[in-house]
């Protein structure tokens, strides 16, 4: 099998499976999200190096505990810019030190056609990439659900009609499957701790909204800021369209919260998107 090796095992994450599982199993073990009355469709989880984002994004997988998707669409920013709006993997795989997770390639096909119908352009498949945001959240998903296939997005161009356009695609390929998405973000970036969570709570309230367009305008705003607030947008666009009708932060944090003497933090949010009234299945 065509396997992406993990650039960031050992640096962002332990390499080792047995310390890795330790640390995600005891990230799980404290968060206490509610209990919610409807079905998960999606979850907002940051993307930082495990020790700092981990024990908030342990807050937005915990809700998944139970759920078997057959898969898992993981929409992420692209953070080296310059290389095509939207891209996937060109690989049939990750690896990561829980083993591998194989791409759903039906699902790839589906969502690049969709995407092709309403931007002329699709999915630009990328090999040996250095993108953390979306490989950060799979030890997470590989502990909480076991077995998926994945379905990886990353944004090189996180404008309204773009991500409102992914939005719609996604929601179109994953349509009568059993799926998940998150939305992989962090939020502030280097801010002081006061300023970061005036900032996040902005942001925050505003996806608990349920307003990919609030989300998208809060940078420009000066009102807050996420690196993936186009894959947050998607992400929302997306699960409305899927049948959701319900945002419930869960957890917000800061890198300050590990490091207390930094001059400057970045902010963490974990938030569960649902629809009220429908049995998680």
């Amino acid at each position: 099998m065509d396997v992406r090796p993990s650039p960031i095992a050992g640096s962002w994450y332990p390499s080792g499976p047995v310390r890795l599982s330790r640390e995600i199993d005891r990230y799980l073990a404290q968060a206490a999200p509610p209990r919610l009355p409807g079905k998960l469709w999606g979850v907002l989880a940051p993307h930082a190096g495990l020790p700092y984002s981990g024990p908030v994004a342990a807050w937005a997988f915990a809700c998944a505990r139970g759920l078997a998707p057959d898969i898992v669409a993981v929409v992420a920013p692209w953070h080296r810019g310059g290389r095509a709006p939207l891209i996937t993997s060109g690989h049939a795989a990750y690896a990561t030190p829980l083993g591998v997770v194989e791409v759903d390639a039906d699902a790839r096909m589906r969502l690049d056609a969709a995407l092709c119908r309403r931007l002329d352009y699709g999915l630009a498949p990328c090999r040996n990439d250095d993108e953390h945001a979306v490989e950060i959240e799979l030890p997470f998903l590989q502990r909480v659900l076991g077995s998926f296939r994945l379905l990886p997005v990353m944004i090189g161009d996180q404008s309204l009609p773009i991500t409102a356009a992914l939005g719609a695609a996604l929601a179109e390929a994953l349509h009568g499957h059993k799926a998940l998405l998150v939305a992989s973000s962090d939020l502030s970036h280097y801010e002081t701790e006061e300023v970061a969570r005036r900032l996040d709570a902005e942001v925050l309230r505003r996806i608990a909204a349920f307003d990919p367009h609030a989300v998208l305008a809060a940078e420009a705003e000066g009102a807050g800021y996420a690196c993936g607030s186009g894959a947050i947008a998607a992400v929302l666009w997306a699960c409305r369209a899927l049948g959701a009708d319900h945002v419930t932060v869960l957890r917000h944090g800061t890198s300050g919260d590990v490091d207390r003497d930094a001059a400057w933090v970045v902010g963490y949010g974990a938030a569960a998107i649902w629809q009220a009234g429908v049995p998680t299945v």
